[in-house]
């Protein structure tokens, strides 16, 4: 009887304990039956999130094509487009080497010929052969250095003048390829639709009366939302 009575005011004195403690935190009592407390383990095992994937960047693309021509193509997998690219500012810059070198040549044929000095091996084996063979038609055809000198300058001129397009084509197609890598960047995240399209259709021509065909691009432009939906 006595444990009885320990154990029952052992249990009353926890139990007001629990009510006094309730009632300083605000704490709701509810049967031990009902309270279910549910752990929580973290798993080591657990799968990390899966690796967001990369947007294509136009700002790389930009980049990478400036710093060398058809790589912003490689960056865009447009690798058809890397050829051309290259061409591009390569031809351009062929020709200027090639104009620079003859300018060059020609420039020192003229001073040969302006110094007096056609006549002397030391300074005229020196001269590129075709121009040498340019020089001595005009000396066979009975004409005076004179003459010889305005052509040199002339093609000197000519020389100089392509030379200078050569570096504005190389510029120009430099930032054609560069403009055309980021425009390919930006258009790959692009969505384009398969009813997005550019169609050919029959068309009556006004004022003659006669069939022709046009070139129709159907944009697919948002319709407005009907008031009741029938479904």
């Amino acid at each position: 009887m006595k444990m009885a009575k320990f154990y029952s005011i052992t249990a009353f004195l926890l139990l007001l304990s629990m009510i006094v403690y309730c009632q300083k935190k605000n704490i709701p009592i509810t049967s031990s039956d009902s309270v279910k407390i549910k752990k929580t383990y973290i798993d080591s095992t657990e799968k990390k999130d899966a690796p967001v994937k990369k947007k294509h960047d136009p700002k790389k693309a930009t980049l990478y094509a400036a710093i060398c021509p058809g790589l912003g193509q490689v960056y865009n997998k447009k690798y058809w487009k890397v050829p051309l690219a290259v061409a591009a500012v390569a031809v351009p810059t062929y020709f200027f080497i090639d104009n620079r070198a003859w300018y060059n040549k020609t420039r020192y044929a003229l001073s040969v010929v302006s110094n007096g000095n056609m006549n002397n091996p030391a300074y005229f084996s020196k001269i590129e052969p075709k121009l040498q063979d340019y020089i001595n038609s005009f000396a066979k055809a009975g004409y005076d250095s004179t003459y010889v000198i305005s052509g040199l300058i002339s093609n000197r001129n000519q020389f100089r003048k392509y030379e200078d397009y050569s570096i504005l084509y190389f510029l120009l197609f430099y930032a054609l390829q560069i403009v055309d890598a980021t425009v390919d960047a930006h258009l790959k995240e692009f969505n384009v639709s398969s009813d997005l399209s550019l169609q050919l259709k029959p068309a009556t021509i006004p004022g003659i009366g006669g069939m022709g065909l046009s070139l129709a691009f159907d944009i697919h432009k948002p319709r407005p939302k009907a008031l009741f939906d029938n479904r």
